[in-house]
C-alpha cells in the first residue's frame, strides 16, 4: 500500500513500520486491517490456551 514503509536493519530484517498520516486519514479501515495482519503474524507462534481456561483466568483476575 502506498504510504506504508518498512525500516530494516543491516540484515534487511523488518524492524519497524512507518505509516504516512495522510494514508491513515484516507484509508483508515485498510490501515487497521494492515495493523491487524501484522499483529496476527507476530503472534502466529504463540502458545494457544483453551477458551474456558482463558475465561477463568480473566475472571480470577477481575477482568471479566
Amino acid at each position: 500500500m502506498e504510504g506504508i514503509s518498512y525500516i530494516t536493519d543491516n540484515h534487511n530484517r523488518k524492524t519497524a513500520v512507518v505509516i504516512d498520516l495522510k494514508t491513515i486519514e484516507e484509508h483508515e479501515d485498510d490501515v487497521h486491517d494492515f495493523i491487524d495482519a501484522l499483529i496476527a503474524e507476530s503472534r502466529k507462534n504463540d502458545e494457544l490456551i483453551d477458551w474456558d481456561k482463558a475465561k477463568q483466568d480473566l475472571k480470577s483476575a477481575g477482568k471479566l
